[in-house]
């Protein structure tokens, strides 16, 4: 069966780009062997540099499902997730995810994410976009509230 979802995720990619909707990069989220969810990657289209293929089927599935996490989820995508997308999906906690294309394959057609991780192990200050720290104590102030919070959701 998991063959079937990764073709449709190949299958969207692939429509994806003859649509002129975006890169070639598409996703579903499957649960209980049905898929819930679907997206594909519309960075273009909506100018929105957040919206890789797994982000938008994983904001569709939770908006599906009523819920923040996609606890006994699968994500078939067509290539191996982005950084970004990574970072989401941890975020999302899916049980497993499945992919067909390595992040090798997307770099050789120009969607190279190496230098992202590269960026990473510098220190921030030396980053090509540098990170400064700046008015830390007042930033302390919601994480205080947060803490005294007694109906907070943890997540």
């Amino acid at each position: 069966m998991g063959n079937a979802f990764m073709q449709e995720a190949i299958r969207r990619a692939t429509e994806n780009v003859r649509d002129g909707l975006g890169g070639p990069f598409a996703a579903v989220v499957v649960k209980d062997g049905r898929v819930i969810a679907a997206g594909a990657n519309s960075v273009t289209a909506t100018n929105d540099p957040t919206a890789h293929a797994e982000v938008t089927a994983i904001r569709e599935a939770c908006r599906e499902l009523g819920t923040f996490q996609l606890t006994g989820c699968e994500i078939y995508t067509s290539c191996e997730p982005c950084p970004m997308c990574l970072g989401a999906i941890y975020w999302a906690r899916p049980d497993r995810v499945f992919y067909a294309a390595t992040a090798s394959d997307a770099a050789a057609a120009g969607f190279d994410d190496s230098f992202i991780y590269e960026e990473l192990k510098r220190a921030q200050a030396d980053r090509r976009i540098p990170l400064e720290p700046m008015m830390r104590e007042a930033g302390l102030e919601p994480f205080r509230e947060w803490t005294q919070k007694n109906d907070r959701i943890r997540y």
